[in-house]
């Protein structure tokens, strides 16, 4: 019985994907940046934690009904210096001012003169029937504070100070001022611009007459903390895509990562708390020098850790001009949606993680458009099949290339064969002598290679750009009630470890698709693929990958969305239904090989470059051979 062997066009094929799987890992891992990065802000916090001087923090103001008194004011002046002016007012009280538009309702404190409400008025939390809204921000998981330092050394924090609201409305704009005020003309403004049908708001913060105030030797660090509420059905598949992002002055953006990070970076222009479909985002044009950056994961269990998943801090210094704030910025509260945040012009779709190179561009230019044209006049279980029909069609051509390919090798077995028994001593001569076959017989042996690696950048982009793709979030299809999440038939009663605790039915069609393909082609990839000698039986593994494929995808894809699980399902039945067609009617193994025997007897094409220094390669190794004998 002959021994199955590997033949050179696998060998090609291995290493290639090894090759790319390495340079993927390559590209991932530390940068010498990002390690100096790390040093830096260890040596910044070794320095902060040596720093003895501290000037006298001051408590929070409560509110009283006797702040008018002059006793009562003297005593406030003895905390708060010149800002007891601002506690004296009738603002001086815990009260909210809304502003709204066709989108969304913030809800605006007097105290901190923070956003302390952020509800999207056409997002459902968790489930379409669950009566609740999206709110980003509610009962005190975000905070926005100033640190202000006065020339007599007390430390005030703007969160615990009142401030002034003032609305008005220019043109369909409303603008909310919230000033908190040293005097009557010297105040720190924080200045609030919604404007109709957006989700994005002009953020002004401004002093004036305060340099008398103020130590403004040093900036003043604008704190935002935010702790990312739950919006979905699952909480651990959430926080998988939920991060940190950034971007610098010259347009690079990057994040802290899935883990508890900490950076200190400079030159900052947005920093965006980016949880699965929705963001928070703070933008500024005069860019943040020495910004301080932090994340922590708060999902250890997702059994119990079930309403917040990352708890996000950004400290960005506010430089004094003149004695003097004067920043022009803005609050981005809205869903993570590719069209909205690109009509910005702010790079803000850069938070949407579609893959570097050539993925991003493929979801950007191909998924994207096609998708939404789709999904404008399709349910959108549907356009998930149409565009995964038109996808796997493009790819026709590509997929008979590779097949015709198999066929070609397939019809060439018998002679290679022939070729490793005859040279089966000599693995140089048997090289050139299969070389020489496949350059006599017209045959390509890189030809079933490259279809296949052209084919991959779409399956990864596939891989980015449903998880990202917020137009599935709670839509149904069939079974599945959320195309955004995990397709759930069966509750377990227990936990299987990478698995979960139910049952997910698409990914378990796509797991039996996978089966047969893998089933129907292994045969003919066998076949055209005769082994090398020292080279692992390829005829075992494969029939071990039948199986070992279907589960990987089976747990894999459990816990993810049921649109990319849709999506593989049609993917490989598509796939199946052209090797059927391919095979059945259009390649005539026949035809190939008197094809191949015509070729053969007309003068051989001139070799490759490729071929040529595989000729070469061999020849030098076969002289170095000999001459090692002498």
């Amino acid at each position: 019985m002959e021994k199955k062997k590997l033949d050179l066009n696998s060998i090609i094929g291995f290493v290639l994907i090894f090759g790319i799987m390495m340079w993927i890992m390559y590209q991932n891992q530390p940068s010498k940046e990002e390690i100096a990065k790390k040093a830096k802000q260890e040596q910044l916090e070794k320095q902060k934690s040596t720093n003895s001087q501290k000037p006298t923090v001051i408590a929070p103001v409560v509110a009283t009904s006797d702040q008018a008194n002059p006793e009562a004011i003297a005593k406030l002046q003895t905390t708060l210096g010149s800002f007891a002016y601002s506690a004296t007012l009738p603002s001086a009280k815990i009260g909210f001012t809304t502003i709204e538009n066709e989108l969304i309702t913030l809800k605006i404190a007097n105290q901190g003169g923070y956003i302390a409400e952020a509800t999207l008025k056409n997002f459902k939390s968790i489930s379409k029937d669950s009566g609740k809204l999206v709110q980003l921000v509610k009962e005190n998981n975000a905070n926005l504070n100033i640190t202000l330092v006065t020339k007599d050394n007390r430390v005030l924090n703007t969160k615990d100070l009142f401030f002034e609201p003032t609305l008005t409305k220019v043109g369909e704009d409303q603008v909310l001022s919230m000033k908190l005020k040293a005097g009557q003309n010297q105040f720190l403004e924080y200045k609030y611009v919604l404007k109709p049908k957006q989700y994005m708001l002009d953020f002004d913060v401004r002093s004036e007459g305060l340099a008398s105030v103020l130590n403004t030797s040093k900036p003043a660090d604008l704190e935002w903390s935010l702790k990312a509420i739950r919006n979905e059905k699952s909480i651990s598949y959430e926080n998988t895509i939920t991060d940190f992002m950034y971007e610098y002055e010259d347009g690079k953006d990057d994040c802290l990562g899935q883990g508890d990070s900490e950076e200190v970076v400079n030159d900052v222009t947005y920093v965006a708390y980016k949880q699965h479909f929705f963001s928070s985002i703070l933008l500024t044009k005069k860019p943040f020098k020495s910004t301080k950056l932090a994340s922590q994961n708060l999902v250890k269990d997702d059994k119990k850790d079930t309403i917040f998943t990352k708890n996000f801090k950004a400290i960005l210094p506010l430089a004094f001009n003149n004695g003097e704030v004067d920043y022009k910025m803005n609050w981005y509260y809205g869903p993570t949606d590719y069209k909205i945040l690109n009509g910005y012009d702010r790079n803000l779709d850069e938070i949407i993680s579609f893959g570097w190179g050539i993925f991003g561009w493929i979801n950007k230019f191909i998924f994207i458009p096609l998708f939404g044209f789709l999904g404008a006049f399709l349910s959108y279980g549907i356009a998930i099949i149409v565009f995964t029909v038109i996808i796997k069609m493009a790819m026709a051509p590509i997929t008979y290339k590779s097949f015709l390919s198999q066929a070609k090798m397939k019809v060439l077995r018998p002679e290679i064969t022939e070729l490793n028994e005859k040279f089966g001593k000599d693995p140089v001569k048997k090289q050139q002598e299969t070389m020489k076959l496949y350059n006599k017989a017209g045959v390509n042996p890189m030809a079933g290679c490259i279809p296949a690696l052209i084919q991959m950048p779409f399956m990864f982009a596939s891989f980015r750009y449903f998880p990202a793709a917020i137009e599935l979030r709670q839509k149904g299809f069939l079974w599945a009630d959320d195309l955004s999440s995990y397709d759930s038939i069966l509750k377990l009663p227990f936990t299987i470890p990478f698995y979960g605790d139910h049952v997910s039915l698409f990914p378990i069609l796509a797991s039996i698709a996978i089966f047969f393909y893998m089933k129907y082609t292994t045969g003919d990839q066998q076949m055209a693929a005769p082994q090398q000698d020292g080279m692992p039986d390829m005829g075992k593994i494969m029939k071990i990958m039948i199986y070992i494929s279907p589960l990987m995808m089976l747990f894999f894809f459990n816990n993810y969305g049921s649109g990319l699980s849709l999506y593989n399902l049609i993917s490989n039945l598509v796939t199946l239904g052209l090797m059927f067609v391919i095979k059945t009617y259009i390649v005539d193994e026949k035809k190939i090989h008197a094809q191949i025997e015509e070729n053969k007897l007309k003068e051989p094409k001139k070799p490759s470059k490729f071929q040529q220094k595989m000729q070469q390669a061999m020849e030098q190794a076969e002289a170095q051979k000999k001459a090692n004998k002498k």
